[in-house]
């Protein structure tokens, strides 16, 4: 009996998050199928698997984990035909069989603001507000105000500028419900000169009541999920062919805006 991990990539446009839901598409419910019937799981009970995180509906990843007890090696790219080309398994690892696949060295997500006019934020003000959130702090104004635990500590928050895009780059250890998006929502508000910086470290104090509603989830990638200790075993044709996949979502999408713009011209749109 061996216990690994596998590192998960995922398109989750089309499914209702990363847990599995009775009669919902998730990323789990296929992922357990296809571990399933492959024969790296033969008794999900008796397997002790766990999961690093539950992504909810719309969020995408590329370095999500899922841990497992097999009595075999798991061939990746076995695994990877009977799963459908928005799920992609990229890598494997094997781990102690003491492995807690929850308690992870370090969480790195991205979420992806567009810009819609030039010069639409206000980059030097977003960074300084991104720094306030760096470090230990109560961020239950970022979530749920009936957390048990609502104390965190943030790596880092980098605000990237990129041709049209603004990349917000967080990385901890763990994060709260909703946690990130609402900090890009306070981020996107100071940059745009909606909020201060002050208003930041109001967010931060857990007397003072905000309702911050989160950013949509469809811009936000969990890029990596790190532990000390494991290296992952990256599978380059699994690399490829997701890359693949993720193309051809791309090209859909630029079909569906160019169909749009075009009703917007006919409609006097200049």
């Amino acid at each position: 009996m061996i216990r690994v991990a596998l590192k998960v990539a995922y398109l989750g446009t089309d499914f209702y998050g990363f847990q599995r839901q009775p009669n919902l598409r998730t990323v789990e419910g296929e992922l357990i199928s296809a571990l399933k019937e492959s024969g790296a799981i033969e008794n999900l009970g008796q397997s002790n698997y766990s999961i690093a995180g539950r992504t909810d509906r719309g969020v995408h990843a590329l370095g999500n984990v899922v841990s497992f007890c097999t009595d075999k090696e798991p061939i990746i790219n076995q695994i990877n035909d009977l799963l459908p080309q928005d799920v992609r398994i990229l890598g494997s690892a094997r781990v102690p069989m003491g492995f807690k696949t929850r308690f992870a060295h370090k969480r790195h997500y991205r979420y992806v603001l567009c810009n819609q006019q030039e010069d639409e934020w206000d980059i030097n003000k977003m960074q300084e507000a991104a720094h306030l959130m760096e470090g230990t702090h109560n961020f239950i104004n970022f979530s749920r105000r009936n957390e048990r635990n609502p104390i965190r500590k943030v790596d880092r928050v980098a605000i990237v500028p990129k041709n049209q895009l603004c990349l917000v780059e967080v990385e901890g250890e763990s994060f709260l419900w909703n946690m990130v998006r609402k900090m890009v929502t306070v981020l996107d508000r100071v940059g745009k000169g909606e909020l201060g910086v002050k208003d930041v470290q109001k967010c931060l104090d857990p007397d003072y009541q905000a309702a911050i509603t989160p950013m949509t989830p469809e811009s936000l990638i969990l890029v990596d999920v790190f532990y000390l200790g494991v290296v992952f075993n990256e599978d380059n044709y699994a690399r490829t062919r997701f890359i693949k996949a993720l193309g051809v979502e791309c090209f859909n999408h630029q079909k569906m805006v160019a169909a749009t713009k075009e009703m917007m011209g006919v409609l006097g749109w200049k």
